[in-house]
């Protein structure tokens, strides 16, 4: 069984000799969430795919405004369920417990940040390189756990990465984030070998070491056999840091959808609506009506708000109804699977909803095309010059690479992840330039 006191832990990755040394507790989990901000990578989200194309006359989310919502509904999250377990452990009280709600807030500024442009078309790109186009000749050339990362490569574990790695000239421990806060990101406590159909992991073998010893410290429990490739049960953080950002895609892709005109007014209030019984939903008509509110965007907006409420809500009193649950690393499923049956009815009717009307409408897939092909070039492109590096075009791709990523080691798996990398960091729109560039579309005008 985990344990409160152990699993939250404000050592910082890379700072572990000098950490005895700081008085100002407190503060440590609030300095991994302003360290986010102030970054280049999360800047770099404001141009980067949520689910629709960026935006043209209609304003829709992309991955920082996404991630903002995400960090603000997992503050409130963490901060009902320490307001509703300090009083059944009062030992709580007084301890870094209390903070948890900001541990939660910064992981969900964090949580998209190793998601390459594009969304997951991106991510999907970057896959089929290895598994169906020219990447498939370097299987025998590489170890096999490290063919497992690149051909299951996904945003979560990229996005461990990002956060810890020491990319050159820079600091060891990457961000030099507390063990709690990284252990709130991964999702899935597993390595790629374990990656099965679900195709999601949480770190890749580079990493494997570092989240091993932050795991073991925060006491998780440990799944695998010596030997066998790491898998962990879950920070009970991650149940948090999950549902915020379940509740905020699902529920934000139905508002955004109402402004491009996918959903009607009438689908989009009838699927809100149905998180409520019938009195609730009287109430909140009669209220959009008492304060005249007669816009159908502002209607959505509000109604949009009220299932945001309901289901944190819900998840709070999931999470505090299973804890022993979660912190022996038994419970089935996400806080989503285990609230309420009406909402959770409703949840999953907005995402049958969402998977049909919404993911597989025309500017979705449009940007998917799009995305999908320019991605596939930069990788035969940049990977084609990392295998081959003395050739005199590979030497000319190469010079495009920042010098924090290390495509000039000696050893082909260090350059082919310098390029996923530098691939995975860019912006939609500085993607499209490259390509661009490499495909002889555009020069530069002096």
């Amino acid at each position: 069984m985990m344990n409160w006191q152990q699993l939250i832990s404000n050592k910082r990755l890379g700072q572990e000799i000098s950490h005895p040394m700081r008085h100002d507790d407190r503060s440590e989990f609030k300095r991994d969430g302003d360290r986010l901000i102030y970054s280049a990578p999360f800047r770099r989200l404001q141009n980067k795919t949520q689910v629709f194309p960026l935006p043209g006359s209609v304003f829709v989310h992309n991955r920082l405004t996404h991630s903002l919502e995400v960090s603000s509904l997992g503050k409130s999250l963490g901060d009902d369920v320490a307001h509703i377990l300090v009083k059944r452990h009062p030992e709580l009280a007084g301890t870094l417990f209390e903070e948890i709600g900001t541990i939660v807030q910064t992981a969900g500024l964090a949580h998209d940040m190793g998601n390459p442009p594009f969304g997951h078309s991106g991510e999907k790109a970057i896959q089929t390189y290895f598994t169906e186009d020219r990447g498939m000749a370097l299987k025998d050339k590489v170890s096999p756990a490290f063919w497992a990362d690149i051909t299951h490569f996904e945003g979560n574990a990229n996005a461990f990465r990002l956060l810890t790695h020491q990319f050159s000239g820079r600091r060891r421990g990457g961000f030099v984030m507390t063990y709690s806060t990284l252990a709130a990101v991964v999702k899935y406590p597993f390595a790629s070998t374990l990656a099965g159909n679900h195709g999601k992991f949480g770190f890749f073998c580079s990493e494997a070491s570092t989240f091993e010893r932050i795991a073991d410290e925060l006491g998780l429990i440990r799944l695998s056999a010596p030997g066998a490739p790491l898998r962990y049960a879950r920070h009970p953080l991650v149940y948090l840091m999950e549902a915020a950002d379940d509740i905020c895609y699902e529920i934000m892709d139905i508002e955004d959808s109402h402004k491009l005109k996918i959903l009607s007014f009438d689908e989009t209030t009838k699927l809100l609506l149905s998180f409520f019984d019938e009195d609730t939903q009287a109430d909140i008509i009669r209220r959009l009506k008492e304060e005249g509110v007669t816009d159908e965007n502002e209607q959505i907006v509000y109604m949009r708000a009220c299932v945001v409420g309901k289901l944190e809500n819900e998840c709070v009193q999931a999470f505090v109804d299973h804890e022993d649950e979660i912190l022996g690393g038994t419970l089935k499923g996400t806080l989503i699977d285990n609230i309420s049956e009406p909402q959770r009815l409703a949840y999953k009717h907005c995402s049958e909803v969402s998977f049909k009307r919404i993911y597989r409408s025309k500017p979705v897939l449009d940007i998917e095309l799009s995305g999908y092909k320019i991605m596939e070039t930069l990788m035969q492109s940049l990977i084609s010059a990392a295998v081959q590096p003395e050739r005199f075009h590979s030497k000319q791709i190469i010079e495009r690479v920042s010098s924090q990523y290390d495509i000039h080691s000696d050893n082909l798996e260090t350059r082919i992840m310098a390029v996923l990398d530098y691939i995975s960091g860019m912006t939609d729109v500085y993607a499209l330039d490259v390509y661009q560039k490499l495909c002889g579309i555009s020069l530069p005008i002096v």
